[in-house]
Formats: structure tokens, sequence, C-alpha cells
């Protein structure tokens, strides 16, 4: 992600659940081909139609690209992200991003998220769909709005203004931190993002806080909302009410270092 001769190892985690029909392997494998050191690890979430089938065929066609993680049983989003990211981090990635199946956010924006990394003291890169001019960004009004009520109260159980959280696009530095905060399953099937940056932001394990400074949020150039997502309006809505069990479990964790 950086102009130096060896640019640091990525992996990408891509979660798959039932996409043999909308994944398309093209854009990853020329993100993956044309930028040095990337990998890209998928993690089958206990498919039942063809999504097997056509991952294996896309690691037989790069193998020095793409590995395939297959999970028994479908776990959903949380557990299957944070299984390739436990992966990635055990085969000894010095970056590790992930991104939805869906392509919402295109592979190449990744370069642009990742080159925050090289910021001073930079741990954690994070996209973020902000409609601005010469951008992009398109989102159906009822997801930008319930997005917006969500990021306000992210933003409060994480103690730090955050403008978008759950955009599927963050890539991280393979820290103690990040293999802390991974190292227990996440309470919510979809707000995992809020867990993962909190459980860094409040300290995970024998890893100190991460400070404020070393998260930062980089806008998109280009995101679309995509048809058949696994996550409407509904499920947002109900997704909202899990903020408060994890706004419970990361004020144990600080309670906890604090009385340490």
């Amino acid at each position: 992600m950086t102009s130096d001769p060896t640019p640091p190892t990525l992996t990408v985690v891509v979660p798959c659940y039932n996409e043999a029909e909308r994944l398309e392997v093209g854009p990853l494998l020329e993100f993956a081909g044309g930028s040095p050191g990337a990998n890209l690890l998928f993690v089958n979430d206990g498919s039942t139609d063809a999504t097997s089938e056509r991952l294996a065929a896309v690691a037989a066609q790069r193998p020095d690209r793409v590995q395939v993680l297959t999970l028994a049983a479908n776990s959903g989003k949380a557990e299957a992200v944070r299984r390739g990211m436990r992966a990635a981090l055990d085969a000894g990635a010095q970056l590790i991003a992930y991104l939805d199946a869906d392509l919402s956010t295109p592979p190449r924006e990744l370069v642009r998220v990742g080159n925050a990394l090289a910021r001073p003291g930079v741990e954690v890169a994070v996209g973020a769909r902000v409609a601005l001019l010469g951008t992009d960004i398109e989102r159906s009004a009822v997801r930008h709005y319930l997005g917006r009520v969500f990021a306000s109260l992210a933003s409060l159980v994480l103690r730090a203004r955050i403008y978008d959280t759950q955009c599927g696009a963050k890539i991280f530095r393979a820290t103690p931190a990040l293999a802390a905060a991974l190292a227990e399953p996440f309470i919510s099937r979809w707000a995992f993002d809020i867990e993962l940056l909190g459980r860094m932001l409040a300290g995970a394990g024998t890893a100190p806080p991460l400070p404020l400074t070393a998260i930062v949020e980089v806008p998109l150039q280009t995101w679309h909302d995509v048809k058949g997502s696994k996550l409407g309006p509904g499920a947002m809505a109900r997704t909202l009410f899990e903020l408060g069990r994890i706004g419970a479990d990361l004020a144990r964790r600080r309670q906890t270092r604090s009385n340490a």
C-alpha cells in the first residue's frame, strides 16, 4: 500500500454466503494481480448454493493469490470476517482488510483507504460513504437516513466521533491490539465493525487501548447500493437494538481495565 520497494503483505478477507449468483471475482483478481503483496481470502460461510464450486474454481485459477476458508455451518458475517482475519494474522499478513462480496465498494478503493496507513501512528483506516461533490456515492434514502441514526448512536457507544461504522471497506495493521480484539466471537451478527473498533479503543486482553488518533476515516470516491443485499431496512433497524448489548460489553471492558 506504500511506495516501498517491498510493499507489506496484504490479505483482503471477503465473506461469502450464497453468493454464487452475484459474486464478481474479476475486479478482485485484477486488484490482487495489480497490487504487489496482495492476496484474497474468501471465507465460505456455510453456503448452500454453488458458492463452494465458484470459489474452488477461482482458487484453482490463481492459487498464488487466492485462498478459500470454508466454515462447515453458516455462522453469520461477523464470525466469517473474524475467522478470516484471524487466519490472515496466523499466516503472517502485515495488513488485513475486509470487503463485502457484493463489491459495493470497488476493490480499487482499498488502495485509497490503505494509503492513510502511511500517516504516523495510524493503525486502522475506515472507508466512509460521504456523498460529496465529485464523488459517485449511490445509496438509497432509507439506508442513508437509517445509517445516520445508527452512526450517531455508534459514536456514543464508541465514545468517538465517527461518520460511517458500517462501510464494508476497512484495513488494519497486524498488531497485538488487532489480535486481542479478534480473540473472542462478536456479540452482534452485523454490527461487528463497532465491536471490533470498540475493543481496540477500550483495550482487549493485554493490549493497551488504542488512541483515537490511530483510527482515521477516508471518504470513498465510489460506492453503489447493490441489489440482493442481505441487510435490508428491517434488519438494519433490528441491529440498532444490538448496540445496547455492545455498549454494555464495552463498558464492562473499560471498567475491568480501569480496575486492573
